[in-house]
């Protein structure tokens, strides 16, 4: 039996799962770290921690499973997208990583705009200049700390920085790379002229791979310190995203996923690029070779339920503590008591403003409609129908740009949460599935990393193996025109609210 490796650089931890040639699960290890927040906006973390969190995870795998370092036939590399490492000329890591949910970058992505044109960064890198993006940091960086920048002379991100460590080599891949902003979207390589109008030097990026490439082979130094053999191999792998969707299998034309974490994504394959104009969602390259994903955000998903457990759901989270389940298990039955509708009450889930369809900073969450003949589990199922609705928003763009969806997987915390698939399938029209493996982002590298070495001969070939469905939530007829009603209703607050929400911003 062959076994692979899946490490998944997130931003709480690494964690790091051990899985055989059929995906099953035989070791799992996670390694917790910090984050900094210099200043309001700002979000860093020492590239160290990820190294010494990679070499720890994989280590404890192999001691937890006793599988022969001789059987283990590559690793895959997933994680945070968006950070930004810089190493000096000796390798060294100049300053804390600036990571992805910083914001500090507002007058770099003006700057970012005005040397490059709105309209040729959609079409070159697939999206407007934004904050998250890593370009923006890189002149961030530059802007305010010159001597820094001088000293740069190699950018990579966090899941790229660990690959560095571990065979010694400067590579990224499609997916990840994509969310720099210095990527051409449709040709798949660094973009000369982006680079050449923000005055990058292209020396200082890595190399770019296809996700199922192999990049590189452990050293000698990382393979004693990881418990593996020297010259294993390591693939491309993908940003976190990218690896989800190998994940749960979305790796053909028709086939989507739905994430409700925190934020919320609606995930699409494609096999042709496609590229929305106006810069609503992200069109990235994908990790199967020469395709692409279209992806929508709604920023305060999963935390919306999370905000409004936590300030109005102490009376549930006791009895869930007495009953030993989750509050999330009490708060699905109390939403259940009340209809389609929430007796006409709607949320709009802006607690952190929105990009999927808005783009909009200062958006805020609103509930519309509160009346005195409402309760708790009124404004509970209107919270979970809000967010259902802001992800049919970014469905709706997809379908604008042609992107059609026809198998609906959801992953997520809010994805293990049948009554939210529900409301997912009655409002996407389509079922909507789980898959019996919860690993996500492990499991898709894993099995990139199997492709690499050469245990299937393709993506798809290796999810067919490897993936399965586990339940299916299909629409109910009947709900169909009951909540398109309130979601056409639920379109129109925004646009009414627009020019309040800024007002309110500058108070």
């Amino acid at each position: 039996m062959a076994y692979l490796i899946g490490v998944d650089l997130g931003t709480s931890g690494t964690k790091t799962v051990l899985f055989d040639e059929l995906g099953k699960v035989i070791a799992s290890h996670t390694v917790e770290y910090p984050m900094y927040q210099p200043k309001n906006g700002y979000a860093e973390q020492n590239p160290a921690d990820w190294r010494e969190a990679a070499f720890t995870t994989i280590r404890a795998v192999m001691q937890k499973s006793g599988v022969s370092r001789n059987d283990v036939k590559a690793i895959g590399l997933s994680g945070q997208m968006h950070g930004l490492v810089m190493l000096d000329k000796n390798n060294q890591i100049i300053r804390n990583a600036i990571i992805w949910c910083d914001q500090r970058t507002a007058q770099e992505c003006v700057e970012m705009t005005n040397k490059i044109g709105a309209e040729r960064m959609i079409q070159i890198t697939a999206n407007p200049a934004m904050t998250g993006f890593t370009a923006s940091k890189i002149l961030w960086v530059r802007n305010h700390e010159p001597e820094n920048y001088e000293k740069c002379r190699h950018i990579l991100l966090p899941k790229d920085y660990v690959r560095f460590c571990l065979t010694g080599e400067f590579a990224t891949e499609v997916s990840d790379a994509s969310g720099m902003q210095l990527l051409d979207i449709p040709k798949r390589q660094w973009s000369d002229e982006v680079l050449e109008k923000l005055e990058i030097d292209k020396s200082l990026l890595a190399k770019v791979y296809e996700s199922p490439e192999v990049t590189g082979t452990l050293t000698a130094e990382a393979a004693e310190k990881t418990g593996l053999l020297p010259n294993t191999l390591v693939v491309g792998g993908a940003g976190d995203n990218a690896a989800a969707a190998v994940g749960t299998g979305v790796v053909r034309d028709g086939k989507a996923f739905t994430t409700i974490g925190t934020s919320g994504v609606v995930f699409a394959h494609t096999s042709e690029i496609t590229i929305d104009p106006k810069g609503r969602v992200h069109t990235f390259c994908c990790a199967v070779p020469d395709c692409w994903h279209v992806m929508g955000v709604t920023q305060g998903a999963g935390l919306s339920l999370k905000w409004f457990r936590d300030n109005f759901c102490n009376a549930e989270k006791e009895t869930a503590d007495m009953m030993h389940v989750d509050p999330y298990y009490l708060m699905d039955k109390a939403a259940l008591q009340s209809p389609i509708g929430a007796n006409r009450l709607l949320y709009l889930p802006y607690l952190m403003g929105e990009r999927t369809p808005h783009l909009d900073p200062d958006a805020r969450g609103v509930f519309f409609g509160l009346s005195a003949m409402h309760t708790k589990r009124d404004m509970l199922r209107a919270v979970m129908e809000g967010v259902t609705y802001s992800l049919r928003d970014c469905m709706e763009v997809l379908k604008e740009m042609g992107v059609s969806v026809n198998d609906m997987m959801a992953c997520g915390g809010g994805g293990s949460s049948p009554v939210w698939r529900q409301m997912l399938a009655d409002l996407y029209t389509c079922p909507v599935k789980t898959v019996d493996s919860k690993e996500g982002p492990a499991l898709g590298v894993a099995i990139l990393a199997a492709v690499g070495a050469g245990i299937y001969s393709s993506v798809p070939e290796a999810c067919d193996a490897i993936i399965h469905t586990a339940n299916t939530q299909e629409p109910i007829a009947e709900n169909i025109p009951a909540y398109e009603k309130y979601y056409q209703l639920y379109k129109n607050i925004y646009p009414a609210l627009k020019e309040q929400f800024k007002a309110l911003s500058i108070l």
